[in-house]
């Protein structure tokens, strides 16, 4: 064995599937591979054999497959090992999962032996695994699951997050509540990763004046192994074992301190592992001192500076997710010295030259050092996440090009898009497969296949929306209920809510991070009129709300707290629930579950946004501001479009709120209700067969990645220069 194998964790996966076996009846014992690998998270009912072992303990275990193994007595194992038609189901899984994990790599520049290494502070990709806060997270996660169904050769790099990020209630006037709780990895289908002599393999990083050792998870998802850097080792000065404690932690220190973690120890580990990347992509700017690292390893070498940073952007990209300046840190020289000075001293390089490159002014000693302007002077290739916000980062960043206009600002645009098969509902894959033909899943971005849905019969897709419309409500339903007996609400609120959500109604949604350019606020803006629209009558709605304010954003948490305050009033608590903390295990069910999505943001602050396109993945239609992804994707017949005019922020706010109110009023809600003489509404499913036709073979995870894979990855000499 050469060493790469035996220090890159497949070892460490072999003895961790070998143990979990034993606990297994022979028949049952395939069953270890598949939790092992989350690649069972989006088969067809891959969960099946798992809920199937104890449907509440699986419940419990927040679907963690490991554990549920763990827990299940041997008597029932046995019992299951006895029959025949569920030890085929574990057989047929098992198989599936091998034969495409056996499959050959695409013909890419990208080679097995060189992959690209992705690092991003968060990924989500399973509820049983927490450590992710919003939507970079998903995005990352969904990306590594299209980089195994291509198959691309890749690997992900980020931290393990002991307590993730934080967990959300609410008190009975609305106020958000936050609390944090630890995940046993040790229970999840992870391993500590080995060096050669057996022992947890670990990198060293010299933080504040003190070394911290760093040890290595890995999951697999799929064909792509995910590394997770992690600092609670008993060796470690207690102060450093919280630095991978929490995501997105308010102390900048500690955050900084992550970045490091991230960054510098990612590449050391990518070495210690065996690993080679051929490029280094960077979503998000968390994750840049990772190029500091490869820059001094090339200073090391005998480059010179200008050499070393010209070797090092041809084999890095960076994407950028936001132009809210949250997403895009800066540091005084005064914090970074602290947590860094040692590392700086390693790197052989004037100060001035090492904050200069972080500087949008290069020279100015009054300027911190910023993540992003660091990525962007040290990649090869950047792009924004969507039209709309390509246009803004140029502007954005322009400074940084002062010779060159902002059109020639080398900031291009990858739109962001969803992987299907994680957010399509079930029932829609099956209903597409009858519809589509069984081929639809390996053409998920062939417009020619989706030109078929026009021929989808009104009175199918009306009977499948209706289906998920009423299994989202049941859901709605048992979270209000639960959510409002422990905030101990009064017995008829708590009541309003097992008689409320018609699964007849038009079910509309907002759920999303609680930041407060996404504008939650304008849905009380105007709220007699809003009200009004809750009323009984021939064209009820009602209104699904979920979605955590961060900690520190109090203008956010007044929101929330504001919307509280309208449950005192006739109807709220029969039409309006908010579903207290939005995560992965909550977020499938309201994508599928809603007809109307909403989304309300400050342009141009929008990046890009993806919940609307999982929502239309599952036939339900958006109502959106002109900005991010939207701005791009709507064509005046595949939902329905704000247009926010420039200026005040309050007037802007004040048009918007009326507009989305007079799009409700005028079209959307007579249009959802205008039956024919079978009780289907004819010209709702039209715009909805418009919207699966247009948008959904455009804003797939599979489309976005070959964009990264032939625009980006394939470049040998990339664009970027400053």
């Amino acid at each position: 064995m050469d060493t790469a194998t035996s220090t890159n964790g497949e070892r460490d996966i072999r003895r961790a599937i070998a143990e979990l076996a034993e606990r297994l009846p022979p028949a049952l014992q395939p069953l270890a591979r598949v939790a092992y690998n989350y690649r069972w998270t989006w088969l067809a009912d891959g969960d099946a054999v798992f809920r199937h072992l104890d449907a509440a303990a699986w419940q419990r275990s927040e679907n963690n497959p490991r554990r549920i193994i763990e827990s299940v007595s041997h008597s029932r194992l046995q019992a299951l090992a006895a029959q025949p038609d569920y030890v085929d189901q574990v057989h047929a899984l098992a198989a599936a999962i091998e034969a495409d994990l056996s499959r050959p790599w695409a013909e890419t520049p990208i080679t097995p032996n060189r992959p690209v290494a992705y690092f991003c502070s968060e990924f989500a990709v399973h509820c049983s695994l927490p450590i992710y806060g919003g939507g970079l997270g998903v995005l990352a996660g969904d990306l590594l699951k299209a980089a195994s169904d291509m198959p691309l050769p890749m690997v992900g790099v980020g931290l393990l997050f002991r307590q993730g990020y934080f967990h959300q209630r609410l008190d009975r006037v609305g106020w958000q509540i936050e609390y944090w709780t630890n995940t046993a990895f040790e229970r999840l289908p992870a391993v500590l990763v080995s060096g050669a002599d057996g022992t947890p393999l670990t990198v060293d990083v010299v933080i504040r004046d003190r070394t911290v050792h760093i040890q290595v998870w890995r999951i697999d998802i799929g064909r792509v192994p995910l590394y997770l850097l992690d600092t609670d080792r008993e060796d470690n000065h207690t102060i450093d074992r919280w630095i991978t404690a929490q995501l997105y932690i308010g102390d900048r220190h500690t955050r900084l301190a992550q970045y490091a973690v991230l960054g510098i120890g990612g590449v050391r580990m990518l070495e210690a592992l065996g690993i080679e990347p051929g490029l280094v992509h960077l979503n998000e700017g968390h994750a840049v001192l990772s190029s500091r690292e490869r820059l001094r390893r090339l200073l090391g070498a005998g480059h010179s500076f200008e050499e070393g940073l010209a070797l090092l952007r041809r084999d890095t990209v960076f994407t950028t997710h936001t132009p809210v300046p949250a997403g895009n840190e800066g540091y005084s020289q005064a914090e970074v010295e602290p947590v860094l000075g040692d590392f700086i001293d390693d790197l052989g390089i004037p100060r001035r030259t090492y904050y200069d490159l972080g500087r949008v002014v290069p020279g100015n000693d009054q300027e911190g050092t910023s993540i992003t302007p660091l990525a962007l002077r040290t990649s090869g290739a950047a792009n924004a996440v969507s039209r709309r916000h390509g246009e803004v980062a140029r502007a954005m960043w322009q400074p940084l090009w002062r010779e060159r206009s902002v059109y020639d600002v080398p900031i291009g645009h990858v739109t962001n898009g969803v992987h299907t098969l994680t957010w399509m509902a079930g029932p829609m894959q099956a209903f597409l497969a009858r519809h589509l033909g069984p081929d639809w899943l390996h053409q998920m971005t062939n417009p020619d296949v989706w030109q078929r849905v026009a021929t989808i019969p009104d009175e199918a897709l009306w009977a499948l929306r209706n289906e998920l419309r009423e299994a989202f409500v049941a859901e709605v339903r048992r979270r209000s209920m639960r959510d409002r007996l422990a905030r101990g609400e009064p017995p008829e609120y708590v009541e309003a809510a097992d008689r409320a959500f018609d699964p007849k109604v038009l079910t509309i949604g907002f759920a999303r991070r609680m930041a407060t350019y996404k504008r939650f606020y304008l849905l009380t803006r105007f709220p007699e009129r809003g009200l009004r629209l809750l009323a009984d009558g021939p064209t009820p709605i009602q209104i699904i709300v979920a979605g955590k304010a961060h900690p520190q954003d109090q203008e956010a948490k007044q929101a929330l707290r504001d919307f509280f305050e309208l449950k005192r009033s006739p109807d709220v608590g029969r039409r309006i629930a908010f579903l207290e903390d939005y995560d992965l295990r909550l977020a499938p069910s309201i994508v599928a579950g809603v007809d109307l999505w909403l989304n309300l943001p400050r342009p141009p602050l929008e990046a890009s946004g993806t919940s609307g396109m999982k929502v239309t993945l599952n036939g339900g239609l958006n109502l959106s501001v002109l900005d991010g992804w939207w701005a791009e994707a709507y064509d005046g017949e595949n939902g329905w479009a704000i247009t926010s005019p420039d200026g005040d922020a309050q007037a802007q706010d004040d048009h918007d709120a009326a507009a989305l109110l007079d799009l409700l009023e005028r079209e959307v809600i007579p249009l959802f209700y205008e039956r024919g003489d079978d009780g289907i509404p004819h010209a709702w499913l039209r715009r909805v067969k418009t919207a699966m036709r247009t948008l959904i073979p455009q804003f797939t995870a599979d489309r976005m990645l070959r964009e990264y894979v032939w625009t980006m990855y394939a470049k040998g000499e990339r664009r970027v220069t400053a």
